[in-house]
């Protein structure tokens, strides 16, 4: 999903680093492993898949998973917020997009048209 977002908003003209870019580039490593980075505009964009970061729009966690998964996704989901406010508290705009909202295209022409006008 990361990639057919990057690739939507590269096709729009909007140019950004990946965490592996900034590594490269700056030599150092990004908090969270930002799937896009934005550094003029100060702005963070990462794809959350669906399971792994907790959706509970597309999963019935304690009915499908054992203690063991509840547990783990719910440290993953405290995680991001942890990433997402110190971030925010670096000055940088983070914007969470669900693996869900890329996965029909009238979500993902929304969800690039949101980024696009964050990004004017």
């Amino acid at each position: 999903p990361e990639r057919k977002l990057a690739s939507l908003l590269w096709r729009a003209g909007q140019r950004f680093l990946t965490a592996d870019g900034f590594r490269k580039r700056r030599g150092i490593r990004f908090l969270g492993q930002p799937d896009l980075i934005f550094l003029r505009k100060r702005l963070i964009i990462f794809v959350d898949g669906c399971f792994w970061h907790g959706c509970h729009d597309c999963h019935d966690f304690v009915a499908d998973c054992s203690q063991f998964w509840q547990d783990k996704i719910r440290g993953n989901a405290e995680r991001d917020r942890r990433i997402t406010l110190t971030l925010r508290r670096q000055g940088w705009k983070v914007v969470r997009v669900w693996e869900h909202d890329l996965r029909n295209q009238k979500g993902l022409l929304r969800t690039v048209g949101r980024l696009l006008n964050l990004l004017a």
